[in-house]
C-alpha cells in the first residue's frame, strides 16, 4: 500500500518487498496476505516459495483488478474478501502473514473513492464500499467529535481550528466532495513549503482511519493473526506512520517479554511464555534504490516477528497505545 502522502499518479508498486522477503526467507508453505490490494506480495510471496497464498481484501475492486493475472497461479491462490482482523476464521496453522497497511495505491488512483485531495471526487474513503463514508462524518459529528479524530487519528495540531472551519462552512452547503474539504483545510493552515507534504494530508488521514476503524482493525487483527500462525510462522507487518508503527512495535514488545518493569523500584513480574521472538530489532525502511523507484514509500517501516509454541493470550488496546477517542462517533 501507500503513504498518506500522496502527489500524482504512480505505478502500484508493492513497498518494502525486497526487504520483506529477505527478512521472512526461505519463503515456504501456507501464507496470508491480510491487504491483497493491486496483489504485490502475494505475487512476490508465490514466486518466492509459498505453496498457498490466502489474498484477503475488504474491497471488491481488489479482486476484480486480479481476474487478469490470478489464474495463472491455479489453486495456490485463493481470494477472501473480507477483513484481516478475522483471518482466524479464514485458515489457521499458517506459515506466515503480511500486513501492508493504509491506503493502496489503487485506492489513492481513483478519484471516485474519495481518498485523495489531490484529485476531485465524492468525499468516501470507505475501503469496503459500505457504511457511513467521510462525508458523513463531516455532515453529522460535532465540532469536538471531529477535532478529537483529526487530532487523534490524524495527529493534526490544528484540529480544532479545522473542526471549527468544517462546522461553520457545512451550515452554508454540504461538503460532499474532496476537493471541497482540501479548500477549507488550506484555508485553516499556511501553504506547505517545498518537500512537506500537503495541508489536507493529516485531515485526509485522521477521517480515512475513522471512517475504516483502522487502528481497531490493526489492533484485532494483530491478535488475528497470534492465533493464524503456527509455532515458528512469521508475522511481517509493513506501517507508513507513527502510530501504526507505534502499535506493531509495542505488541511485538509486549509478546516478546520486551517491555520491562515500569520502574527500577517496581518487583519483578513473574517470567511468562512469549508469543513472538522480534525478527526485525529495529524497523527497516526503504534504501535508496527504493525511495528512488517510488517516492510513496519513504514513510514506510518494515517489522518481523517469529510466533512461539506459547498459546495466543488476551490484550488490552492500551498496553500497546492504541488512541482512543474521547467521544464515540
Amino acid at each position: 500500500m501507500t503513504s498518506d502522502q500522496n502527489s500524482g499518479s504512480a505505478p502500484h508498486i508493492p513497498v518494502l518487498l525486497r526487504p520483506l522477503l529477505k527478512a521472512v526467507a526461505p519463503v515456504s508453505g501456507r501464507w496470508l496476505d491480510g491487504t491483497f490490494g493491486a496483489g504485490g506480495y502475494t505475487r512476490g510471496l508465490l514466486e518466492a516459495g509459498a505453496s498457498q497464498v490466502i489474498g484477503v481484501d475488504r474491497d471488491p475492486l481488489a479482486f476484480e483488478m486480479a481476474q487478469s493475472w490470478a489464474g495463472g497461479y491455479g489453486d495456490r491462490l485463493v481470494m477472501q474478501q473480507g477483513v484481516f482482523s478475522r483471518m482466524d476464521e479464514y485458515a489457521n496453522d499458517l506459515d506466515g502473514v503480511v500486513l501492508d497497511l493504509g491506503v493502496s495505491s489503487m485506492q489513492l488512483d481513483l478519484a471516485e473513492r474519495g481518498f485523495s485531495f489531490m484529485r476531485d471526487g465524492p468525499l468516501d474513503m470507505r475501503m469496503s464500499q459500505d457504511g457511513p463514508s467521510a462525508a458523513d462524518l463531516v455532515a453529522e459529528l460535532s465540532e469536538v467529535q471531529l477535532a478529537d479524530i483529526l487530532f487523534h487519528f490524524g495527529e493534526e495540531r490544528a484540529s480544532r481550528r479545522i473542526a471549527k472551519a468544517i462546522v461553520k462552512a457545512r451550515t452554508l452547503e454540504p461538503i460532499t466532495t474532496t476537493l471541497q474539504l482540501t479548500k477549507i483545510v488550506e484555508g485553516c493552515l499556511p501553504r506547505s513549503k517545498p518537500g512537506k507534504s500537503h495541508p489536507a494530508t493529516r485531515s485526509f488521514q485522521g477521517l480515512r482511519i475513522a471512517v475504516n476503524a483502522e487502528y481497531e482493525e490493526l489492533f484485532q487483527g494483530l491478535l488475528a493473526a497470534e492465533r493464524a500462525l503456527k509455532p515458528g510462522g512469521l508475522l511481517a507487518v509493513v506501517t507508513f506512520h507513527s502510530i501504526e508503527d507505534r502499535m506493531v512495535k509495542r505488541f511485538f514488545q509486549h509478546r516478546a517479554g520486551k517491555t520491562g518493569r515500569a520502574n527500577r523500584f517496581a518487583p519483578e513480574t513473574v517470567e511468562i511464555p512469549t508469543q513472538f521472538e522480534l525478527v526485525t530489532r529495529k524497523a527497516v525502511g526503504p534504501d535508496d534504490q527504493e525511495l528512488e523507484e517510488n517516492p510513496r514509500s519513504r514513510s514506510s517501516r518494515l517489522r518481523v516477528g517469529r510466533r512461539s509454541e506459547a498459546p495466543a493470550t488476551p490484550i488490552e488496546p492500551r498496553e500497546i497505545g492504541m488512541p482512543q477517542l474521547k467521544e464515540a462517533r
